[in-house]
Formats: structure tokens, C-alpha cells, sequence
């Protein structure tokens, strides 16, 4: 039987076959096609879903981020320094970085700054989700021979703010020692504020934030007061020691 005989014969059994049930053929072939649509439609949604699951988990690893911030002086803002990548926050989160670990430092350092103007300043501070809270202050005061119950003050109530705002907050408490021309009660009172302030509010503390570097004239800068480049690398080292142990 050649082609044009199988056409014939095919179109003689669609004729012969009632029209009614004809439709009825139609629509099932018409049904199954949307329902095969339909399918591949979900798949695709589905896979959709997966990869907006997998981009929004990312962003969530990238934007995961903790906040340790340094809240100080010149010494925290890396005065005289060419850039303040070299300031010790910036090489505490080199450290950080290296163990992959997920904080991010905010170096908030103002040269200058005493006591009075870190707690003017606080509130505006604190309007960041803060995990750890390095307090680096008070070492203006001393220079400028400010009273001690005003700088104890002052650092009590930037502590108390700080605890206010979100009590699962960790504080470390920098002290700072001053030079010995300032006079022996005023050099002593201001020495055992820091460690009185510590145990009173039960937070980590480093006796002496300038350790190693402070009156070592090769690691501080022509002034004899701030830190070179390797001084800081010391402080980092220094702050780390006490810091690690929180992350």
C-alpha cells in the first residue's frame, strides 16, 4: 500500500468516527498538553525558589556581620599616621579577618577627644547594633589635669549607656597611664580609676592599652605621644589578647 493509499484509508476512519466523540478526543489531547505545561511551569518556579533561597542565604552570610567598635581618642583615630589602615582597630581586624571569622571593626576614634566629649557623643554612637564595645578614654583628661571624679563620671556614664542601650553588649575597659610630671597622687588616682571603674562595672579590662609602646621613643611618633605604624601593631597585639577571647 503506497502513501496516497494510507492517507485515503486514514481519512475514511476519521470520517467514519462520530463527530461528538471526535471533540471528546480533542479535549483530552487539548487537557494533557496544559497539564504538561503546567508542569514544567513548577518546575521552573521551583528552581525559581531554590536559587532565591540560595542568593537571599548569601546575603545573609555577607551581611551577618557583628560590630566591635573602638570608641577613643587620637590613639584609637591613629593620629599622624598616613593612613588609618595602620591604626591598631584596623590591624585588630586584619586579625579577624585572617581567622574568618565574622565581625567588623568601626574604628570611632576623634583626635582630641576627652572624656566629656566621647559622653556628648555616646547617644549618636549607639544607634548601631554593637557586639563588643571598646571603651579608649580619658588619657586627654589626664594631659589636661581635669579632676578625677569628672573623668570617672563621664567614663561611668558612657559604660552605662552603652549597657543601657542592649546589656548583652561586651565592654572592654582601656586603661591609660599618664606621665609622671603630672604629679604622683594625680598620676596614681588617675592609674586606679580605670581598674575601679572595671571591677564596679564588670567588664574586661586592660590595665595599660599603650603596654610595650608608651615612653619607648623608636615606636612613637616626634610628639613622644602617639604611636608609629609599629607601635600600633603592638597596641593591636595588646587589645587582641583581651579580645579574642569574646569572639
Amino acid at each position: 500500500m503506497n502513501l496516497a493509499q494510507n492517507n485515503q484509508l486514514v481519512s475514511i476512519l476519521l470520517n467514519s468516527i462520530p463527530h461528538k466523540i471526535l471533540k471528546f478526543c480533542y479535549f483530552i489531547m487539548l487537557c494533557m498538553v496544559m497539564v504538561s505545561c503546567g508542569n514544567n511551569n513548577n518546575k521552573q518556579t521551583d528552581k525559581d525558589k531554590d536559587d532565591t533561597v540560595v542568593e537571599e542565604t548569601e546575603n545573609s552570610e555577607t551581611t551577618d556581620n557583628k560590630t566591635i567598635l573602638f570608641f577613643g581618642d587620637s590613639i584609637t583615630a591613629g593620629y599622624g599616621l598616613e593612613t588609618t589602615d595602620d591604626a591598631y582597630p584596623a590591624v585588630v581586624q586584619q586579625k579577624i579577618d585572617s581567622l574568618d571569622l565574622n565581625y567588623t571593626v568601626v574604628n570611632s576614634g576623634v583626635s582630641g577627644e576627652t572624656s566629656a566629649g566621647g559622653r556628648s557623643r555616646i547617644d549618636w554612637i549607639l544607634n548601631q547594633d554593637i557586639e563588643i564595645f571598646l571603651l579608649e578614654l580619658g588619657a586627654n583628661d589626664g594631659l589636661r589635669g581635669v579632676p578625677l571624679s569628672e573623668t570617672r563620671n563621664n567614663l561611668q556614664a558612657i559604660i552605662t549607656a552603652v549597657k543601657q542601650k542592649d546589656p548583652s553588649t561586651k565592654i572592654i575597659l582601656a586603661g591609660m597611664e599618664l606621665p609622671p610630671n603630672m604629679g604622683q597622687d594625680y598620676t596614681s588616682g588617675f592609674r586606679t580609676m580605670y581598674a575601679e571603674l572595671a571591677k564596679k562595672n564588670d567588664v574586661v579590662f586592660i590595665p595599660f592599652i599603650l603596654k610595650d609602646v608608651g615612653g619607648i621613643a623608636e615606636l612613637n611618633q616626634s610628639d613622644g605621644i602617639h604611636p608609629t605604624v609599629k607601635g600600633h601593631e603592638i597596641i593591636a597585639n595588646t587589645v587582641w589578647e583581651y579580645l579574642k577571647p569574646l569572639l
